[in-house]
């Protein structure tokens, strides 16, 4: 379980950090079956695979967090394997609730903010963005949603297709290059994101334009996110994907960039919706 969990986040099969991390900490269920001849034998292994976990995309600042807090609560806490397995369960189930109730708590936030009749623009695919759209359309918000595409893997468009299934909203798709051409049609830019990290917001490559262009034309932006995902103590690991995303059949001489996020100053950010609350990055 542990290894193919490893192999799904770095094959990026989960669009949604916040999933990833849950699937991360669950997938760490597997060293409850295991047996061990001594606490720190436990440990050890607990520590190899939240290593690898961690690891498989250090982009992540949600996987970063949850692996983290379940090796602190459990590493040299216990005096035998049962004891470690105890505090295990324990921590996996913290980290999952964390996780799930920061998410949860973001997007009610996010969906007090919409207004009736508001027309956004969103980026790539934010599970807790949908939610927060889905709640606020539920509550009697009509509104108006431009999607960009987030190429090369068309992220936006699984978005495109879940906002056309919720009533009250009305779904328009755009390549990427076309955000610039509708933003004055647009109130207000709302995106999820993957950090924050001091003065950078990390997110799926294609933000920082569109934040550029919503500050140039004095559209304001939103990131909304769980509080997991803002941290100071993190260093950031951009990861750069298979060039046959782009373009499936090489060409001599040329060499495909394609970088999975983008680094956006947080000073282009108007407003930052956490579990917390709402307020400035």
């Amino acid at each position: 379980m542990i290894d193919e969990t490893v192999a799904e986040i770095r094959e990026m099969r989960s669009h949604s950090s916040s999933a990833v991390a849950v699937k991360a900490a669950t997938a760490l269920r597997e060293l409850l079956d295991r047996e061990y001849a001594a606490a720190d034998a436990f440990d050890r292994d607990l520590e190899h695979n939240a290593g690898a976990l961690r690891r498989a995309n250090p982009s992540h600042a949600s996987l970063h967090t949850a692996m983290r807090s379940i090796t602190d609560a459990v590493l040299g806490e216990a005096d035998t394997p049962e004891e470690a397995k105890e505090l295990l369960e324990d921590a996996i189930e913290d980290a999952v609730e964390r996780v799930d109730a920061g998410k949860r708590r973001a997007a009610a936030h996010a969906a007090e903010t919409f207004e009736d009749g508001e027309t956004i623009l969103t980026h790539d695919y934010s599970s807790t963005v949908l939610e927060a759209l889905e709640t606020a359309c539920a509550e009697g918000c009509h509104l108006t949603a431009y999607v960009t595409e987030a190429r090369p893997r068309y992220l936006g468009r699984k978005t495109a297709r879940t906002l056309a299934g919720m009533d009250r909203v009305e779904s328009h798709l755009l390549v990427d290059s076309a955000a610039g051409y509708v933003m004055d049609e647009i109130d207000r830019v709302v995106v999820g994101m993957d950090c924050i990290v001091e003065d950078t917001l990390y997110n799926r490559i294609g933000t920082y334009p569109i934040a550029a262009v919503a500050d140039r034309e004095d559209v304001p932006v939103t990131v909304v996110g769980s509080s997991t995902k803002v941290i100071d103590e993190f260093r950031f690991e951009n990861e750069f994907r298979a060039g046959s995303e782009v373009m499936r059949e090489p060409v001599e001489g040329v060499e495909i960039e394609n970088p999975a996020y983008d680094a956006t100053p947080v000073e282009l950010v108007d407003t930052l919706i956490t579990d917390e609350g709402v307020g400035e990055p």
